[in-house]
């Protein structure tokens, strides 16, 4: 924890980036001068932890070298994830606060919170849970 402290300056309004239902997200440069994205949960936060968990553990999953870097524009991005990825993912909350734009004004998609994964073969399915902001 004390790396990212002292990568966001100790979570410091100057780097607060944005807010979701987790919780405040903030940039950060860490030692080795690789830029970061840190989501801070909340405790009031609207979505629970199996959220955010589930969010993590897909990331991690996907194997990217930056947790918001898949390939170049929204669209190539969502492509990525339905074709191109060794896992197939349905991203479930793509909106706009959930594209994040790079120093070259690059858009990048973020927010894995509500995804799924789907069988590789599968181009539909069913869910319980209505998921999503509206």
């Amino acid at each position: 924890m004390a790396v990212i402290r002292t990568a966001t300056d100790n979570f410091s309004q100057e780097n607060k980036i944005g807010e979701g239902g987790f919780g405040e997200v903030y940039k950060g440069i860490l030692s080795d001068g690789r830029h970061i994205a840190v989501k801070r949960l909340s405790s009031s936060s609207k979505q629970g932890i199996d959220e955010f968990k589930n969010e993590i553990l897909l990331i991690a999953k996907l194997q990217q070298r930056n947790l918001v870097a898949l390939i170049g524009g929204t669209a190539a991005g969502v492509l990525y994830l339905h074709e191109y990825s060794r896992l197939k993912v349905i991203h479930r909350d793509l909106k706009p606060s959930n594209v994040l734009l790079d120093e070259n004004m690059n858009p990048k998609i973020s927010d894995f919170g509500m995804a799924r994964i789907v069988q590789i073969d599968q181009d539909r399915g069913q869910t319980n849970k209505i998921a999503g902001t509206w």
